[in-house]
């Protein structure tokens, strides 16, 4: 008895498997012909100017009759459309209000996107139109915001470096015409010892219907040691009358500076230049105020110890 029921289970075993192959042939076999569909191929502009904003896009569709092997059509069996790339410096005929895209004429692009696997027997419309309205734009400058804290000892050498200086504002008339330059997001950094290389967003939170042309800008920045020193530098004085003869103390100013290690040894008190301008003085005043009008560039955080300089007319 229990052999008869393995029989009979080892022959449904059989059959089933019988009956799985000759159903995967019979897909293959129908797979395998040729068959006719139509496609709708979803046009998609590319290389828009920004300013350009395209209208009813879900009307910008090519109904494309084809045929093709069994196999190439299964991906269209729950989604009968495909993307379609029209570039609209180089395909479309530019009107006002419209993009004109000649279908026929354009009939070997669309089977070069179709590619090999489809025979492309009819294509309608013969001509689509892409309807878009202009809105107003202009180029502005960018103001980069940061928050920067550097570790003890490190600075930024030199300046920050950006990717671009200016971006494109698109939107209506009234808002374009009243920005007169783009803030970014602010670059939080702290404890910073390291290179800055960083990707800021361009802040419009503050616009309704603004947008930016690019959305982001490039920070980079090298960052090294520092170390502090100090200089003795002689005071020069500004627009004296000729008819006033002075005695000023002291002679020179000690200026204390912050700089990059690799400039340290190069600075020379010829590097600055420390005056007092004598037609600043208000009634009475019996002191001069040194600036430093000269420095390197390298040179950050100048501080002058002597903040007043006495004198006396002889």
């Amino acid at each position: 008895m229990n052999i008869l029921d393995h029989l009979k289970k080892k022959n449904v075993k059989l059959f089933i498997l019988f009956f799985v192959i000759a159903f995967v042939f019979l897909i293959f076999s129908k797979l395998s012909n040729d068959y006719k569909q139509t496609i709708k191929l979803k046009v998609n502009l590319v290389n828009v100017d920004d300013e350009i904003l395209l209208k009813n896009d879900s009307a910008n569709y090519i109904q494309a009759y084809v045929e093709a092997k069994g196999f190439s059509l299964m991906p269209f069996i729950f989604n009968n459309s495909k993307a379609l790339e029209i570039d609209a410096k180089s395909d479309v005929t530019i009107k006002p209000n419209s993009f004109i895209f000649d279908v026929i004429k354009h009939k070997y692009l669309i089977e070069g996107q179709l590619g090999n696997a489809y025979d492309l027997i009819s294509i309608m419309p013969d001509t689509l139109l892409i309807a878009y309205s202009k809105r107003a734009s202009k180029s502005v400058p960018v103001t980069f915001k940061s928050s920067i804290n550097y570790a003890v000892g490190y600075d930024l050498k030199g300046e920050f470096n950006f990717n671009i200086d200016s971006v494109k504002v698109v939107g209506s008339l009234e808002e374009v015409d009243a920005i007169s330059s783009i803030a970014t997001e602010a670059l939080v950094l702290n404890d910073l010892k390291s290179d800055i290389n960083n990707i800021v967003r361009l802040d419009i939170s503050g616009y309704d219907h603004i947008d930016v042309f690019p959305k982001t800008m490039e920070v980079t920045g090298e960052v090294v040691r520092f170390t502090e020193g100090t200089i003795e530098v002689p005071i020069l004085i500004t627009n004296q009358p000729e008819n006033v003869i002075i005695n000023y103390f002291p002679k020179t100013v000690t200026l204390s500076y912050y700089v990059d290690l690799e400039n340290y040894n190069a600075i020379k008190a010829l590097d600055f230049k420390v005056e007092c301008d004598y037609a600043e003085l208000e009634e009475n005043q019996t002191f001069l105020i040194p600036k430093v009008v000269k420095k390197p560039d390298f040179v950050k955080h100048i501080n002058i110890k002597q903040k007043q300089i006495d004198f006396i007319e002889l």
